[in-house]
């Protein structure tokens, strides 16, 4: 796990710059859970959300999945955590459920998405479509929307992991 964040350029081109900001955002995440053990990973500490920092990473991983499999290169492998039944999946936790797991199965899907983004310019179209509009975004979209996505949840991370154990910061 990483113990520092990458600072994005302020000179960077496009591209560098959307892929730093992003990179700089999944790192953010990351210093949130550092240093927790699994009980308080799991531990939903702002009554009465269920939100927690392990169900955010779970969460993320699903979104990485979404938007960088599915929607971009088109290769739907099916949710990972949720389901028709359980929509919220990725924040419904047990005993069971484990950094170790939560933290290998994100990582695993940064390096997917890595890779597909990898293949695509900022102007090309997505294979699939999702979301409210029904149509198939630009990488550049998907690189920002992603962006958003890790700056809203960090948020989220801030409060969890202030009322765990006061950590403030990052």
């Amino acid at each position: 796990m990483t113990s520092q964040r990458t600072e994005p350029s302020v000179t960077a081109g496009e591209r560098d710059m959307l892929e730093g900001w992003l990179d700089h955002h999944r790192e953010t995440l990351a210093l949130k859970c550092q240093g927790l053990d699994d009980a308080r990973l799991r531990l939903a500490s702002v009554p009465p959300s269920e939100l927690s920092l392990m169900g955010l990473v779970r969460h993320m991983a699903e979104v990485e999945r979404i938007w960088f499999r599915k929607v971009l290169a088109g290769d739907d492998q099916g949710p990972i955590y949720f389901s028709d039944e359980d929509p919220d999946g990725e924040f419904h936790l047990t005993e069971r459920d484990t950094w170790e797991e939560a933290y290998r199965v994100w990582q695993d899907e940064i390096a997917v998405a890595r890779r597909n983004a990898a293949r695509a310019a900022l102007d090309d179209i997505a294979e699939s479509t999702h979301g409210r509009k029904g149509e198939a975004p630009s990488l550049r979209w998907i690189y920002t929307h992603m962006i958003e996505e890790y700056a809203r949840h960090n948020g989220h991370a801030d409060l969890l992991r202030e009322r765990i154990d006061g950590a403030t910061g990052h």
